[in-house]
C-alpha cells in the first residue's frame, strides 16, 4: 500500500522525495482533500510497471509464458550447460 502524502506536503518536499523513496522504497499517493489524484514512484519502479504492462497486453508472448510455466511444472528444461554449449560459452 502506498503511503499518502498531500499535495501541499508534497509540493513542499518535492525535491527530496527521491531520497525518501530510495530509503523507504514503494509510491507515495499525493492526496487533494483526502483522495488520492497523484502517485510518485522510483523510475525503476514505473519502467517495472510499464514492462509488465507491456507484456499482459501481448497475447503471444502470454501464452510463450504460460507454456513455459507448463513445461516447467512438468520438469521439462534444458539443463544449463546444455544451453552453455549450445551457444557457445
Amino acid at each position: 500500500m502506498a503511503r499518502e502524502m498531500p499535495i501541499v506536503e508534497a509540493r513542499n518536499k518535492l525535491t527530496t522525495l527521491p531520497e525518501e523513496l530510495a530509503q523507504e522504497p514503494g509510491a507515495v499517493a499525493i492526496t487533494r482533500r483526502g483522495k488520492p489524484v497523484l502517485a510518485v514512484l522510483p523510475w525503476d519502479l514505473y519502467e517495472a510497471i510499464v514492462e509488465t504492462l507491456e507484456i499482459l497486453g501481448d497475447e503471444q508472448l502470454m501464452a510463450a509464458l504460460r507454456q513455459s510455466i507448463k513445461e516447467a511444472a512438468e520438469g521439462r528444461t534444458i539443463p544449463w550447460q546444455a544451453t552453455k554449449a549450445e551457444l557457445g560459452l
